[in-house]
């Protein structure tokens, strides 16, 4: 069975299995790479998306009680200050993933780089 011919970022040689007229893997072929940021932003929206969205629903039902007088201020903004923590860390996780993904899309235009400079 055909192996994909790219190099992983350690070096060592790409494993995948590549169908017959392929020479490269999904994650190493520089022509799909518009295709995986596409499926990278699916997956990265939807999580990051529904988190969001449950803390905003949380703030606003935090906010109300303390203006209801049901939760004492002081508890409020230690809440509202972990709060705060999660969205950073959930912010520093989609930098994460961006960071990654451009990683693969160097390493895909390098691979291609030097496949060019082999068959020449």
């Amino acid at each position: 069975m055909p192996r994909c011919r790219a190099n992983k970022r350690d070096g060592s040689p790409c494993e995948r299995i590549v169908g017959a007229s392929q020479k490269l893997c999904y994650s190493h072929d520089a022509v799909r790479a518009a295709e995986r940021r596409r499926n990278a932003a699916k997956g990265g929206r939807g999580r990051g998306s529904s988190e969001l969205r449950g803390l905003k629903t949380l703030l606003q039902s935090l906010a109300d009680d303390v203006l209801g007088g049901r939760v004492d201020r002081g508890d409020a903004a230690v809440v509202n200050q972990l709060l705060g923590t999660v969205i950073r860390a959930i912010e520093q996780e989609r930098k994460e993933r961006e960071l990654v993904d451009i990683e693969e899309r160097i390493a895909a235009l390098e691979g291609t780089a030097k496949g060019d400079r082999w068959q020449a």
